[in-house]
């Protein structure tokens, strides 16, 4: 799968990522909408479909950040699997000590630190998800005030949805993206347009 996601050329792999951090969101917001309205098990097999989705997307995330950094890359999406994982145990009521924000709030960090190094993203992309993973890790912290709450989870949410519609709608800026994965990693020419390429 690995291979696949690699052979894959990166605005096709952004869109790609896009169309499926979407359907996590949506597939996630069904599932709390059927849990709370008392249709546990539609709930759960929805819970389990979002979880699956934000996997592949780490996987797709993976692939599109390494030609920034390996390393950092495959950290973020180590985080990122950690969380899927606590997820999961509680899919089947079982209460993990460790709460899942704990791998979230580094890898939106991370995330936003890669999309503020790569050049081929908007960087305040990278900066709206670097306050989101902020605001992740702070939920961790005892006794948050309620309206403290409420803004960290708009700020979250606000910050991954415009991540995921950027990349469904307009990918990524292609030159920056295969100068970064050239070996080489020659600077850009003065004047080159530095908009996201429309595939």
């Amino acid at each position: 799968m690995m291979q696949q996601i690699r052979e894959v050329s990166p605005s096709p792999r952004a869109r790609m990522t896009g169309a499926l951090y979407l359907l996590y969101f949506l597939t996630a917001i069904l599932g709390l909408l059927l849990v709370s309205r008392g249709f546990a098990v539609s709930g759960n097999v929805t819970n389990v479909i979002s979880t699956v989705c934000y996997l592949v997307v780490t996987l797709l995330f993976y692939g599109l950040f390494k030609p920034v950094s390996g390393r950092l890359s495959l950290l973020t999406a180590l985080f990122s699997l950690g969380g899927c994982i606590v997820m999961s145990l509680g899919l089947v009521h079982f209460d993990s000590p460790v709460s899942p924000l704990l791998f979230f709030g580094p890898f939106c960090l991370l995330i936003g630190y890669l999309i503020f190094r790569s050049g081929f993203l908007p960087r305040i992309l990278g900066v709206a998800m670097a306050f989101a993973g902020l605001g992740w890790l702070a939920f961790l912290l005892p006794a948050v005030p309620n309206y403290l709450s409420i803004a960290i989870k708009v700020i979250g949410f606000l910050a991954e949805l415009s991540l995921c519609l950027w990349l469904l709608v307009m990918g990524v800026n292609i030159q920056r993206w295969r100068q970064q994965a050239s070996p080489a990693k020659t600077s850009i020419p003065t004047g080159e347009p530095l908009s996201a390429t429309k595939g």
